[in-house]
């Protein structure tokens, strides 16, 4: 709110004030921008789809606020994010979420991840038979070169938030590891022509990451009565959209859109059942999908990143989203029936250097899914 004080005047007064010891130059940055085709990808299809360029964060405050706000509508009158040990009493998220109104009407998803999924925040993606359907992003490349008809008819990928590799594009991330996730997903499905076909690839980013926009955020319509921490009436800064498809035209599409508009068009896609007051009042892109025919001048392949550009630089210690992320592993493995031995050789292989705390959150996740996998397809047999 610092920042948009003012019309978004407010954006290097909050810098400032945060690095006082900062000079005049590294202030700048916050205020610059990539020049054309700096990002392969992302401006490869900015040039050849639509962009949404008046798409808002849906709420003007962090990640998991506005990741949470694409899957379900609400994050339940809660903004912050946890710094330290994740209290769950006051993180949780139990509301109705796309997923459960996809298996409401028998409707195939999954959820494709990098290394510690951020949906999992939502309660109900605990359950064996939501948890069973993460799937590691090699098998989103494994599917995409399948049959389309077997292709789920919902997918949500999630990018790589740990290092090394990270895709993110959360500072201080190399914003190459997300050039690089884009260029893959968009030439698996492209390569795979009746799979092209039949998809609308959505590339959209959570949130402003801190840097400058001229356009003010508009009032927004608050999801529901939940208001613990914020009113939820104001859209966050605009973010990034792009709608990629052979079935969308290439230009700007100038319409109001938050996170919860990808949910409008779903839930009218599909008849699916209400997910709150925001997304009932959200706009949905539907009509940008107006091609008579699929496209016949769709790149066949989009590049990744530069040659010889590193996209695997390790920062010194955990930002703000992966100190929080490992914060949630903690609080899934304790709904995990696991030895305590090994959670106990695990914690001094930390504290030794022997391992990471990446290393820790990654295997919580994977025991988690793999017992929850197993538990759902023993409720089928």
């Amino acid at each position: 709110m610092a920042q948009l004080a003012n019309a978004n005047v407010g954006f290097l007064d909050d810098y400032a004030r945060s690095y006082p010891q900062s000079d005049q130059d590294e202030r700048a940055e916050i205020m610059k921008y990539h020049d054309l085709d700096v990002l392969p990808a992302l401006h490869a299809l900015g040039r050849n789809f639509t962009i949404c360029d008046h798409w808002f964060a849906s709420v003007p405050g962090p990640t998991w606020t506005n990741r949470l706000f694409a899957q379900s509508g609400t994050s339940r009158g809660i903004v912050t994010m946890p710094s330290g040990i994740l209290n769950l009493n006051w993180h949780w998220y139990d509301q109705p979420t796309i997923y459960d109104r996809l298996n409401e009407k028998n409707i195939s998803w999954k959820v494709y991840f990098g290394d510690v999924p951020n949906s999992l925040l939502l309660v109900h993606q605990l359950e064996p038979k939501n948890a069973s359907r993460y799937r590691h992003m090699m098998e989103f490349y494994e599917d995409a070169a399948g049959n389309e008809g077997d292709f789920p008819a919902f997918s949500f990928i999630e990018p790589e938030y740990f290092q090394p590799g990270a895709t993110d594009d959360h500072p201080v991330h190399d914003i190459m590891g997300g050039e690089r996730l884009i260029a893959d997903v968009y030439n698996a499905i492209r390569k795979n022509q009746p799979l092209w076909e039949s998809t609308l690839l959505v590339v959209l980013f959570d949130e402003h990451g801190g840097f400058y926009d001229h356009v003010s955020p508009p009032a927004a319509v608050p999801p529901d009565h939940f208001q613990d921490e914020y009113t939820f009436n104001l859209l966050g800064v605009r973010v990034p959209a792009i709608l990629v498809s052979p079935w969308v035209g290439k230009g700007v599409l100038n319409t109001q859109f938050d996170h919860t508009s990808l949910l409008k068009y779903l839930t009218d896609k599909w008849e699916l059942g209400a997910l709150g007051d925001r997304v009932a009042n959200a706009a949905t892109f539907a009509d940008a999908i107006s091609e008579a025919s699929p496209r016949t001048d769709t790149p066949l392949v989009i590049p990744s990143a530069p040659a010889g550009r590193a996209t695997t630089v390790t920062p010194p210690e955990l930002n703000g989203n992966q100190q929080a992320l490992l914060a949630l592993t903690q609080a899934i493995e304790a709904r995990t029936n696991i030895d305590p031995a090994l959670v106990a050789a695990r914690s001094q292989a930390v504290l030794s250097g022997a391992g990471s705390q990446t290393d820790v959150a990654i295997d919580r996740i994977q025991r988690f899914l793999d017992q929850q996998r197993a538990t759902a397809f023993a409720d089928l047999a």
